[in-house]
């Protein structure tokens, strides 16, 4: 059987079983792969033909995270071979993932000085409080667009949509169960919706449609959430960090505050604390200056500790001697 209608079997048999989006994604990483082995017979690949592939995807120089995913996949689908195709080995799986390469780790956020500065640079009140909705929940950019006031229960909001951006703009649902979530807000982002939701009110002259949250009648395009972004930062001065990055803008605020890794785990929608702390090892120079700090206070009161303790023997010897 050629490579190519296998992978045919294997996509169509994986279209039922992911979400749209996460579908797109994975056919599209498979153009990553389907070239290699096109008009190649499934039952006569080799380990040298899976080790001659990942050489080829070595130049190209791919960040770590994607190419562990292309193994992943690769894998997935060999194994699916296996399973129903009689297929006798995973040599994908025989060979190993990629030999990953150093990457320093760099998680770039707004602290609390510089959104203050970045907020107070729009006008328009709806993407100000969309970005503002942002920092302040840690929602991530496509549950926040799909939001509507029914999703709004008093002081708590409850996350059930994401706003998918591949293959059209289109409601699904979140990411994975535990992104199925209620987090609280705070009063004055309450008191935002509220007003946003009578300003729809008035513009539209209807009281009984759902309206998106930040839109009305239809979310918010990315492309010009994104111009508005960076016109204001552009405006003040300010470095531009993505959508995304307004999500680990809110733990790192959460975190350098005091708030225990679980509740910032659980307000984030992660299904385990271990991914909250692999993403959020880092830390800003507030936080380096504390740990200096304190470890200088340590290192001070053991050296009057000591210190203390000699001026006491001298003193035991004088007395002693007189």
């Amino acid at each position: 059987m050629l490579f190519e209608n296998a992978l045919d079997q294997y996509l169509e048999y994986a279209r039922n079983r992911h979400k749209n989006q996460g579908f797109i994604t994975l056919a599209s990483d498979f153009n990553r792969i389907l070239p290699y082995f096109k008009g190649k017979d499934i039952y006569s690949l080799t380990k040298f033909d899976i080790v001659n592939w990942q050489n080829e995807i070595y130049k190209l120089n791919f960040k770590n995270g994607y190419i562990s995913k292309l193994y992943i996949e690769f894998s997935s689908f060999m194994q699916y071979c296996c399973d129903f195709l009689e297929l006798p080995n995973n040599l994908v799986k025989q060979v190993g993932n990629f030999k990953l390469k150093y990457e320093e780790k760099k998680i770039d956020f707004y602290n609390l000085k510089e959104f203050n500065l970045f907020i107070n640079a729009f006008d328009n009140y709806i993407y100000k409080s969309f970005f503002t909705f942002m920092f302040y929940t840690g929602v991530r950019p496509g549950e926040c667009m799909a939001l509507r006031f029914s999703d709004l229960e008093k002081d708590y909001i409850h996350i059930r949509h994401n706003l998918t951006t591949k293959g059209g703009r289109n409601l699904d649902t979140p990411k994975n169960v535990s992104s199925i979530r209620k987090i609280r807000i705070d009063k004055f982002l309450y008191r935002n919706l509220i007003k946003l939701r009578k300003y729809y009110i008035k513009k539209y002259s209807c009281s009984d449609y759902d309206y998106f949250i930040f839109g009305g009648n239809v979310p918010l395009s990315p492309s010009t959430i994104n111009r508005y972004k960076k016109k204001a930062c552009d405006k003040v001065g300010l470095r531009y960090i993505t959508l995304h990055q307004f999500r680990h803008s809110h733990a790192t605020l959460l975190l350098n505050n005091g708030i225990v890794i679980n509740e910032v785990s659980r307000r984030l929608g992660h299904s385990k604390v271990s991914t909250t702390l692999d993403v959020y090892t880092h830390t800003d120079l507030s936080q380096e200056k504390r740990v200096i700090n304190t470890l200088n206070l340590m290192r001070f009161n053991f050296f009057i500790t000591l210190a203390n303790g000699f001026k006491n023997l001298i003193s035991l010897l004088k007395q002693s001697r007189g």
